[in-house]
């Protein structure tokens, strides 16, 4: 089973100032780093179950409806359209290669996505929220509020972020939220606290029907159908009565912001932003409290860290017998171990998982995996929670039926810092090797490599001989004809100046050689070799 948390979609209102083409580059990136990562995650690890613990966008709350009024007036040319676009877009990123998978039947039965449960940007906090905004994103992705189990597990979602309008100010009422108070705010946490009164009653029901259909059995209650007089008195007892479990089924809370905790409680050694300051003692124990290495207990605009400890109370008190929880919004990731609230076990681990994303103010993304074993026997009693049972120990409950490892990504910063590094280094050596050419050969110029012409011909370098040029005569001597023809003379054109389109010297002396009986002397002093031009011989 995997745990992702704030992938939160790079969108505008991510870098606001950000300009094109860095702001594109920024959104296509990520989503390719998130994409390959899920992808490596399906193909290497294989879960049965994937979880999203809110925060699927950056900007989800700033995309309204139409007809619904925008505090920002940055984003009011954003709506509905672009809101299904960033829907389809994580739906690339993430559900793509899930459905990939089961179309070339790699699923087996009970597999399961879920990414019902929201966060702050996703819909906003508590009085923030708009209800339509709310309603658009529980008919894309589900019911943020919902009960599954899974692994023999019942892992309770809970909309938190709605919840929060309970103790927050309403501005309409001009007073402070309560728990179980009226107000105009009651549209927004009232359903998550219909499904906390209703929680118990939902596990037993849905506990009930996983047992049967791992039985093999019908999905749903068969009723049997009879006529009652009106005056029975059976006719007022409900006709649909939950199954019975002699059993023990853990559950497990799944919220986007995290619970109440003491203020500068400290995360553990896991934590990277920041570690803790101090060494673990001989028993391996970190402190309890440790300023920097804690989650602050803050609430600002549309956020906040934590729960208010009366919401917090109330959701372990309705749900019942919560023995794990697991939470996201931090970014970071962050262990604590809850002992004010009631648990059958006297403490209530919660781990905030690391998010998903590189952009997300954390250097090493990361995801949680959970192994679930919690086995049922032929009386679908589970085995753990008899006394009898040898590996039973009811202090260390987590670890017999929950293991977590926190997952790392790549540090997709230091790549590219590594990358430009490596750039500026060979440029740098370029360079160097520039001046240095230069330096050691300042009066060179094209010329030396060209030859003189304007393309170079050779990367031959071209090295001066000290030894004075040879000295050709062309001494004229009379020859004969040539097939009967005369030979033409050569008086009058010693003179003439060279013709810039005429061959090469080496080709003129092979021509002269063979068609005018020219013989060259070395000890002639007749040719200037400087301007390259023939002389008529001494006859």
């Amino acid at each position: 089973m995997v745990l992702i948390a704030d992938p939160q979609l790079v969108d505008p209102h991510t870098y606001p100032g950000r300009p094109w083409p860095l702001s594109t580059i920024t959104r296509h990136h990520t989503d390719y780093y998130m994409r390959k990562s899920f992808t490596l995650v399906q193909n290497s690890l294989d879960p049965k179950t994937v979880l999203f613990l809110g925060d699927l966008f950056d900007g989800g709350r700033e995309w309204l409806p139409p007809k619904v009024s925008g505090s920002d007036p940055r984003w009011r040319h954003y709506g509905e359209d672009y809101w299904v676009e960033e829907y389809n877009r994580f739906g690339n990123v993430f559900f793509n290669e899930w459905l990939r998978r089961a179309r070339e039947g790699q699923h087996i039965d009970h597999r399961k996505i879920l990414a019902g449960l929201p966060g702050n940007h996703d819909l906003g906090l508590g009085s923030g929220i708009k209800v339509p905004v709310r309603k658009r994103f529980n008919a894309f992705f589900g019911d943020g509020n919902r009960v599954d189990v899974i692994g023999n597990h019942t892992f309770v979602s809970l909309d938190t972020v709605s919840l929060s309008a309970k103790g927050q100010f309403d501005p309409a009422t001009r007073r402070q939220g309560a728990i179980g108070g009226e107000g105009s705010d009651r549209e927004i946490w009232g359903p998550a606290e219909e499904f906390l009164e209703s929680a118990k009653a939902e596990k037993s029901r849905v506990i009930g029907r996983a047992i049967r259909m791992q039985n093999n059995g019908l999905e749903n209650d068969l009723l049997h159908h009879q006529v009652l007089d009106i005056r029975d008195p059976r006719i007022k007892e409900s006709v649909h009565t939950a199954a019975s479990f002699d059993g023990h089924i853990p559950s497990v809370l799944l919220t986007h912001v995290p619970l109440y905790r003491v203020r500068d409680t400290a995360c553990g050694p896991l934590r990277e932003r920041s570690p803790p300051s101090t060494k673990p003692n001989q028993d391996g124990e970190y402190l309890e409290q440790d300023p920097p290495n804690a989650i602050r207990v803050e609430f600002g605009f549309q956020y906040q860290n934590v729960l208010t400890p009366e919401i917090s109370k109330e959701i372990i008190d309705k749900i019942g017998d919560v023995e794990f929880a697991f939470s996201g919004d931090d970014h970071d990731y962050c262990e604590v171990v809850h002992r004010g609230y009631q648990s059958r076990l006297g403490r209530i681990p919660e781990i905030t998982v690391k998010a998903f994303s590189w952009a997300m103010g954390v250097r090493r993304p990361g995801f949680l995996l959970l192994s679930l074993w919690n086995p049922l026997d032929e009386a679908d009693k589970t085995m753990f929670q008899k006394s009898g049972h040898p590996k039973f120990n009811p202090t260390r409950q987590r670890h017999q039926t929950i293991q977590t490892k926190l997952c790392l990504l790549p540090n997709q910063l230091s790549i590219f810092l590594r990358y430009l590094t490596f750039l500026v280094i060979t440029l740098f050596a370029l360079l160097i090797r520039a001046i240095r050419i230069t330096m050691e050969n300042p009066n060179r110029n094209a010329s030396t490599y060209t030859n003189g012409h304007t393309l170079p011909l050779t990367t031959t370098k071209l090295k001066s001989d000290p030894s004075p040029p040879p000295k050709v005569s062309t001494r004229h001597h009379q020859a004969q004809p040539h097939y009967g023809f005369a030979v033409r003379s050569t008086a009058g054109r010693s003179n003439r100046a060279a013709s810039p389109y005429s061959f090469p010297s080496t080709t003129m002396d092979e021509a002269k050689r063979s068609y005018s009986g020219i013989s060259l002397h070395d000890d002639d002093d007749d040719y200037d070799p400087l301007d390259e031009r023939w002389s008529r011989g001494r006859g």
